[in-house]
């Protein structure tokens, strides 16, 4: 089967590089920028900042929005974080809001600075909304 739908494609790929006088073969072009406006840093944060601020998020809608920033190549900025934080407070969300800061110490990676000047940025929210870091709970030393 597998030796089939190579020798089709081989087949395949051959009629389309071959050429005759005066004939040539279409090439594929593919088109992978959508020539859209790019998005700031600023226009991120902004944007996550306002994902975060609406009055009527649920439960859901945090966890979704947290997973999509957290899959994205990058740590978030505090001021996101800080919306994210505040959101789990309104939601009365003590678990979100600690999984958030371990979700954001683990995406640090082996940055090691990172993560500490996160907390360092964070602390006054912290402190303001009553939530404990993992380091405070014990759970770096499981």
């Amino acid at each position: 089967m597998f030796r089939a739908a190579v020798r089709l494609s081989v087949s395949g790929a051959r009629s389309l590089t071959w050429t005759r006088l005066g004939c040539t073969a279409p090439l594929a072009q593919r088109c992978y920028s959508h020539g859209g406006k790019q998005e700031t840093d600023d226009e991120f944060d902004a944007r996550w900042v306002n994902y975060f601020n609406k009055a009527d998020i649920d439960a859901w809608e945090l966890r979704k929005g947290m997973n999509t920033l957290i899959g994205y190549d990058l740590v978030p900025e505090p001021k996101i974080l800080d919306a994210a934080l505040r959101a789990c407070r309104r939601l009365d969300d003590l678990a979100s809001a600690i999984r958030i800061l371990e979700a954001v110490k683990d995406k640090s990676g082996p940055h090691k600075d990172i993560y500490p000047y996160l907390i360092q940025e964070l602390r006054p929210t912290v402190d303001e909304l009553g939530i404990s870091t993992p380091e405070e709970l014990g759970m770096d030393k499981l």
